[in-house]
């Protein structure tokens, strides 16, 4: 089964993913016999770099099997709103932290520590019936995600057909909706009619299932599901691996962690899964679709690892 078809099973299930054998009732872990470590891992947030995380968690219960680590998928916001009141100890997001949140963080006594994971190119998906929307423009994306008047993809472009769209989005807490809002939207309101959810497994439905269909998420999601959907290039570039990496592609990203500093510091477990993640995070981001980042970048979210957890 694959990475985000056993996600979306947990998900549909819990919408938590368990990694690891239970452990006991010591949420502080630490060292048991040898290298041997026990206690939990909690992180939650964004959907898009949950199966990145979910192939780490499930990698690192093999070598430390009483570890318990939970990812959740509430969405980048909802992740933060847990993860500033010091509920988790990593909130995964595709998008930064705003303002707002670091200031509820410090309020809180929460200081964190950003890494990044890996690159991601927000990906523009269409049913495969349609056979004429090939490229499309930033503006013509915003007219039609802005403008009501837009009913038909010969509203947007006069040599399409007068056929209905239907719109599908990562729902208001996903950072995906907020990185689409900035670069595509200009911060206007999203159409009403537009279908939103956090599930991105949802919107791969509902555009799969709707012949005029037009959608976004996460690259990953699209490479999991391109036998049903086709991606629709932007500005002239389509989204590949290439075009993400070298960032040529119009809506490349980077997708991050947040870990908490005293977690790091005072957590044996959370020390050892940071530096297991981004040890992983290249190999792993590009096994579930993603694309991994230069090893320098990789360096330098360790640097900061080693020295926040006092080595």
């Amino acid at each position: 089964m694959s990475w985000m078809k056993k996600s979306a099973l947990l998900a549909s299930i819990t919408s938590v993913a368990l990694v690891g054998a239970a452990c006991g009732n010591n949420e502080e872990g630490g060292a048991a016999e040898g290298d041997a470590l026990s206690g939990k891992v909690v992180m939650d947030g964004s959907s898009t770099v949950f199966p990145i995380m979910e192939a780490v968690a499930e990698e690192y219960s093999a070598e430390q099997p009483e570890v318990e680590v939970t990812v959740g998928v509430s969405g980048t916001g909802g992740g933060f709103k847990r993860f500033v009141t010091g509920e988790t100890d990593f909130s995964n997001a595709s998008r930064e932290i705003k303002e707002e949140e670091a200031a509820e963080a410090e309020e809180n006594g929460v200081e964190f520590t950003q890494l990044s994971v890996a690159l991601d190119g927000l990906s523009l998906v269409v049913n495969p019936a349609n056979d004429w929307a090939q490229d499309i423009t930033i503006e013509e994306l915003n007219k039609m995600w802005t403008d009501t008047n837009v009913k038909t993809w010969k509203d947007v472009r006069s040599d399409w057909p007068d056929e209905e769209i239907s719109f599908f989005s990562p729902g208001k807490d996903s950072g995906t909706f907020d990185f689409f809002n900035e670069a595509v939207l200009d911060d206007t309101d999203i159409r009403e009619d537009a279908q939103l959810s956090e599930d991105d497994n949802v919107l791969v439905t509902g555009v799969a299932g709707t012949e005029g269909a037009i959608g976004f998420f996460g690259y990953a999601y699209y490479i999991e599901n391109q036998d049903t959907l086709r991606a629709v290039a932007v500005e002239g570039v389509e989204p590949t691996t290439e075009t993400i990496n070298d960032l040529s592609y119009p809506l490349s990203r980077e997708i991050f962690t947040y870990v908490n500093n005293a977690s790091l510091k005072d957590k044996e477990q959370v020390a050892d899964f940071a530096r297991f993640m981004n040890e992983n995070a290249a190999a792993l981001s590009e096994e579930v679709g993603y694309v991994g980042m230069e090893q320098a970048r990789y360096d330098e979210n360790m640097k900061m690892i080693d020295e926040l957890a006092g080595e």
